[in-house]
């Protein structure tokens, strides 16, 4: 059977992150995909125009959908909006057994804050607990601790380590906000991994996070035990940055190249 995994995620009308990257992962790695929708937005790779919320009873209600009919061998969670969308998602997953990849969309790469604090106690109370893995970049593990972003290794390590106390199963600490020629992610867990990769001089680097917890729960979905999945996708997506000039997609920061292996 065809692995199979489920994204609850924003759509980007661009294609770059969100649902859409979400979906091209999971194709591009040979995993069936199906969507839950949270948000539609109006963006392209300069900027977020509208957002525009799903309400909480169609969100429950595609997920009812969803789960009540399909296989879901692994779930991807992404932007969700506020404290009652958060347990609106969290009740609905109360009875999956299947892995869960929480990616937690909190911080623009502005730097504006994407939860109000409301929502953000909630994704601590409800969906950390319910996580395998969380992924956040350093500014996301520095809003969910309330402390200054780590700056380097040692400081990486330990916020994953306290974030790890929340309830979730593993975290892996993303390095690409860092600085110096070599990104370096750890993951968190039973035993504590380094990933490094030389760091890319690109602008096309729209959609990364998503692109990575997606390909992670990919991994998952097709019975990869949790470290070698992290390090499938994290090779695979350092690809994918690589190639990501080769597309030449708008003014901005654009997509990252999810067909890099297929695409001649």
């Amino acid at each position: 059977m065809v692995a199979t995994a489920l994204t609850i995620a924003g759509s980007d009308s661009g294609g770059g992150a969100g649902i859409q990257a979400d979906l091209k992962t999971f194709s591009a790695l040979g995993v069936y995909g199906a969507s839950v929708l949270t948000a539609v937005t109006a963006q392209n790779t300069v900027a977020v125009s509208d957002v525009h919320p799903i309400p909480d009873a169609t969100v429950a209600a595609q997920l009812a959908a969803v789960l009540g009919d399909i296989r879901v061998d692994a779930i991807k969670i992404g932007m969700l909006g506020d404290a009652s969308l958060i347990e609106t998602v969290a009740g609905a997953l109360a009875d999956y057994q299947g892995p869960v990849v929480l990616d937690p969309v909190m911080v623009a790469k502005s730097g504006a804050r994407l939860l109000p604090d409301a929502a953000r106690a909630a994704l601590i109370a409800h969906l950390l607990p319910r996580a395998d893995l969380l992924t956040p970049n350093l500014p996301e593990a520095a809003v969910l601790l309330g402390c200054a972003e780590a700056r380097d290794d040692r400081a990486m390590q330990q916020q994953g380590a306290r974030l790890r106390e929340m309830g979730v199963g593993a975290v892996l600490m993303k390095g690409g906000h860092g600085r110096g020629e070599t990104c370096t992610d750890w993951l968190i867990g039973d035993e504590v991994i380094r990933l490094d990769a030389p760091r890319i001089a690109t602008r096309n680097t729209h959609g990364t996070g998503c692109t990575l917890s997606s390909a992670i729960a990919a991994g998952l979905a097709q019975g990869l035990d949790l470290p070698e999945a992290v390090s499938n996708a994290h090779s695979w997506l350092h690809a994918a940055i690589r190639a990501a000039d080769r597309l030449d997609i708008g003014h901005g920061h654009g997509p990252v190249h999810h067909f890099h292996e297929v695409w001649p």
